[in-house]
């Protein structure tokens, strides 16, 4: 009897810590086939890009099983699953032949990890405001690689100087970060709001000047 629980025992870890293994390689195994079957429906399909397409899935999946622990696990997973599924994309867009109306796209994933980071809060005030800045220019970037692509994509259409806003709103943010650190009382703060302030004005200045076309 006592053997049998025993057994029991060592079994259930080890299929608990298996269940995500198998649910990250079950979700990257899916994608694959249905860009794949996507691709061939088009008319479209490059099968040399597998060669991309199948090591980005793998390197997402490997990241799956270290985001459900916690700490610096969580994080080294979160980087392993965004660097695979920008090699994923890669290898999507080649397999579909459309990496020259597609590249945008490598654009907005990057931010977007970046950007997904914006929950993390920091101990510290200074850092915390700093990683605030860096998510939410992230997010900025994230919509200009989106904008990029509707362009690319004969969406919308827009006039020379457009981008100059996207500047205007990441000087913005930079310095609506650094009006919020006034409330902190903290040591250097009066530096670190002037190396954010400056900056900032002189994004916000740019931008008005290519979007008026100064």
């Amino acid at each position: 009897m006592s053997v049998e629980v025993e057994q029991t025992s060592l079994a259930e870890p080890y299929s608990r810590s298996s269940r995500p293994w198998l649910t990250s390689l079950a979700v990257a195994g899916l994608a694959c086939a249905t860009v794949a079957t996507a691709a061939q429906g088009s008319g479209r399909f490059h099968w040399w890009a597998g060669f991309v397409l199948i090591p980005g899935a793998l390197i997402a999946a490997s990241g799956g099983p270290l985001l459900a622990r916690r700490g610096g696990r969580a994080f080294a997973g979160y980087v392993i699953a965004c660097v695979g599924t920008l090699v994923f994309a890669v290898g999507a867009l080649l397999m579909f032949g459309v990496m020259g109306r597609g590249w945008p796209v490598l654009v907005v994933l990057p931010c977007l990890a970046v950007a997904g980071t914006y929950l993390w809060r920091a101990a510290h005030p200074l850092a915390r405001g700093l990683h605030r800045a860096v998510a939410l220019l992230a997010l900025t970037g994230a919509l200009l690689g989106l904008t990029l692509q509707l362009i690319r994509v004969d969406l919308i259409h827009l006039e020379t100087g457009w981008w100059g806003a996207f500047l205007m709103l990441a000087g913005a943010i930079v310095l609506g970060n650094a009006v919020e650190l006034t409330r902190h009382r903290m040591p250097y703060r009066l530096q670190a709001i002037t190396l954010l302030v400056g900056p900032a004005v002189v994004s916000f200045l740019l931008g008005l000047r290519f979007l008026r076309g100064w």
